[in-house]
């Protein structure tokens, strides 16, 4: 509240006009749960289900293989590799639309494995009060994540009342062409731009083109995103959520598989940044 009020003084020392009130959110783990895996990557192995009878060759492929025996430490040793492929194959030929339309539908009916609820209300109730709070104060909020852009831009206005241009996230390579005799954009499988790590400000610089004055992450993959930001001429703001509540929601942070937090608890508080405790400094972690 303190750099809000600085920044939202007119005349004062620390004053940004609004065009330049950016800021930028990571979205697993610090907008909404990415226990005991990825969103995406839930979407993804899916999606693997579905497309395996037009693919009878996954049943010997891995890490296809993994993913229809059910076998996810499988699956995991395949590390980044292994995902990069699946989202290849299961996010591509198609169009943009039909894409879209498969997200959106699948959002809208698929539940956390270990609660049984939505995904999309297990959302971090303080961040949204969050971004309502910034958007209140004229700042202009994007979300900068390593999924998917157009895997999280059908539903992001209505869960964080973020709009779909306001999404940089990674992508896979699209070409024009006529499809079924109309003008299509349409999904290759080819990864594009991964947006993780010190891929975020090449991210923040192509598609925002402004560098931020605040940020918001919860796992090194921020990092340099932090990094960027509040290194950057006046006042600026760093926040990482630290998973620690073990009853309310999942604690982990340096082993963990799926966002993991080392170098950002060491280093964050040596370059200024706010670490939250999701145990003791959030009254609320999930909405009513």
């Amino acid at each position: 509240m303190d750099f809000v009020t600085a920044v939202t003084t007119d005349g004062g020392a620390d004053y940004v006009e609004p065009a330049n009130r950016i800021a930028v959110f990571d979205n697993d783990g610090t907008l909404w749960s990415e226990q005991p895996m990825y969103v995406q990557l839930a979407f993804a192995l899916d999606r693997v289900k579905t497309l395996a009878p037009d693919h009878p060759e996954w049943k010997e492929t891995e890490p296809f293989k993994s993913v229809l025996a059910g076998d996810m430490k499988g699956v995991a040793a395949f590390g980044i590799k292994g995902l990069v492929e699946i989202v290849a194959a299961t996010h591509s030929g198609m169009t943009s639309d039909e894409f879209t339309a498969i997200a959106k539908d699948w959002i809208a009916s698929a539940t956390h494995p270990t609660t049984g609820k939505p995904y999309t209300s297990m959302i971090y109730q303080p961040m949204r009060e969050l971004i309502d709070y910034l958007k209140a104060n004229d700042f202009r909020v994007f979300i900068v994540s390593g999924g998917g852009i157009e895997f999280m831009r059908p539903w992001t206005e209505v869960t964080y009342a973020i709009p779909p241009e306001n999404v940089v996230g990674s992508s896979i390579k699209t070409k024009y062409e006529m499809h079924d005799g109309k003008p299509a954009v349409v999904r290759l499988p080819e990864i594009e731009f991964i947006d993780d790590g010190a891929g975020k400000p090449v991210g923040i610089q192509k598609f925002i083109g402004k560098r931020p004055i605040a940020a918001f992450g919860n796992s090194d993959g921020d990092f340099q995103m932090l990094e960027w930001t509040t290194g950057g001429e006046g006042r600026r703001f760093g926040l990482i959520v630290h998973h620690d509540d073990a009853d309310r929601d999942v604690a982990y942070d340096r082993d963990s598989t799926f966002g993991k937090l080392d170098r950002g608890l060491d280093d964050g508080p040596r370059q200024g940044w706010t670490i939250v405790s999701m145990k003791n400094d959030w009254k609320q972690v999930f909405p009513e």
